[in-house]
């Protein structure tokens, strides 16, 4: 603490007193009175004392509303879908707890500015906030989801319910997994929300001790929309997630008739005659879609399930909205977000914007809901000649 602002305020309270301490003690400073002077010095100290504690009293509550500030950012951006406590709601929004611990500062910052998948984009969420919210992300101590820390080997064993019952590395890795990767590749590697079943990966028949593995993960994968982020484990962690999948597949490859995937010699049963013609005729797919424009190539990029599922009901198809305010702004763009609640979208210059949907009229326009249409269309042959065809756009 410096001293010379606390004398200064010590000798003004004294003065203000009237010198009142001195009349007490009988005797004045002003007359080089040795008690005088010590009365004084006491006083200063005492008032040193006072400010001292003053200060760290401060401090604290000041801390306090820090970290209540940081919990209001939070609760307002991103409680609604990752939970008060950041425990998440699986398996459509995963758990925050420890999310610092698996991406990095940068890598956080960017999911936060640009979104990913059904999470919207906030890229207007200003510098004290951002910094304000990355320091609650990181502070996990006064979270009480029940959850295990994650360090390796050190991580606690997965419970008797889940559906691998593995032991040793397996069993840590699978706890890592089920707090990582579960929310798209599925609680046992079969395949989830939006990540292939890795008991039939190539990638996973091919790795030896982690060498494919580990560098998808700790890579991750932007290309095309096989997109994975990069996850920050340690050697120990990354080589525990490693042992549990392969136990995973083993697992899988020994129930004979258990087979939950799909080949993609299942699916070449049609005719590709008749797929072309019904592509270009009664399917109405040309009114939308080109062969040798948005499909080109397309079989090259998809193969069996995953391009049939796409060519059904495609993911990840952006559908426009226009809002109308209650003054008659109307506002255009990509829709974001929507729920019973609320309906949000990012406009051209990338600024997202939401409004309570009680509050605006809207129109949705959304080219997926061509494909929902024709389900009931569809027969198997239709389905079967249709993939054939779809097939040979490589």
């Amino acid at each position: 603490m410096n001293k010379l602002p606390v004398i200064a305020l010590a000798a003004t309270l004294f003065a203000f007193c009237g010198g009142s301490l001195i009349a007490e003690t009988g005797a004045g400073v002003a007359s080089g009175n040795a008690t005088g002077h010590k009365a004084l010095l006491t006083y200063i100290r005492n008032s040193e004392d006072l400010i001292s504690a003053a200060q760290s009293s401060g401090q604290e509550a000041a801390g306090s509303e820090s970290a209540d500030a940081e919990a209001k950012i939070y609760q307002a951006n991103c409680a609604m879908c990752h939970g008060a406590e950041k425990q998440g709601k699986l398996p459509t929004f995963p758990s925050l707890v420890g999310v610092t611990k698996r991406l990095t500062t940068q890598q956080i910052t960017d999911r936060i500015h640009h979104g990913k998948g059904m999470m919207p984009a906030f890229p207007n969420l200003k510098d004290g906030d951002l910094t304000a919210l990355l320091h609650f992300l990181g502070n996990d101590k006064e979270v009480s989801t029940g959850l295990a820390p994650t360090t390796g080997a050190a991580s606690a064993p997965i419970s008797a319910s889940a559906p691998h019952a593995a032991s040793g590395p397996a069993a840590a890795g699978g706890s890592l997994f089920q707090q990582n990767c579960a929310f798209c590749h599925g609680r046992d590697t079969a395949g989830g929300e939006s990540g292939p079943d890795l008991t039939r990966s190539k990638l996973v028949a091919q790795d030896k001790g982690g060498d494919k593995i580990s560098e998808v993960v700790r890579n991750g994968r932007t290309e095309g929309d096989k997109k994975m982020p990069a996850f920050n484990f340690s050697d120990a962690q990354m080589a525990d997630i490693v042992a549990f999948i392969h136990d995973q597949a083993r697992k899988a490859a020994s129930k004979p008739g258990g087979r939950r995937g799909v080949d993609v010699a299942d699916l070449q049963t049609g005719n590709v005659a008749a797929g072309k013609r019904y592509f270009e005729g009664s399917g109405g797919c040309s009114s939308c879609h080109s062969a040798t424009g948005d499909l080109a190539h397309v079989a090259s990029r998809y193969q069996g399930l995953q391009l049939e599922e796409r060519m059904l009901y495609p993911r990840n198809v952006k559908s426009k909205a226009t809002v109308t305010l209650p003054s008659g702004e109307t506002v255009s763009g990509t829709l974001t977000y929507q729920d019973e609640f609320t309906i949000g979208v990012t406009d051209s210059t990338g600024r997202y914007r939401s409004w309570p949907a009680g509050s605006v009229k809207y129109s949705i326009d959304a080219p997926v809901e061509a494909h929902v249409a024709q389900f009931p269309k569809y027969t198997d042959a239709d389905i079967h000649n249709l993939m054939a065809y779809i097939q040979t756009l490589r």
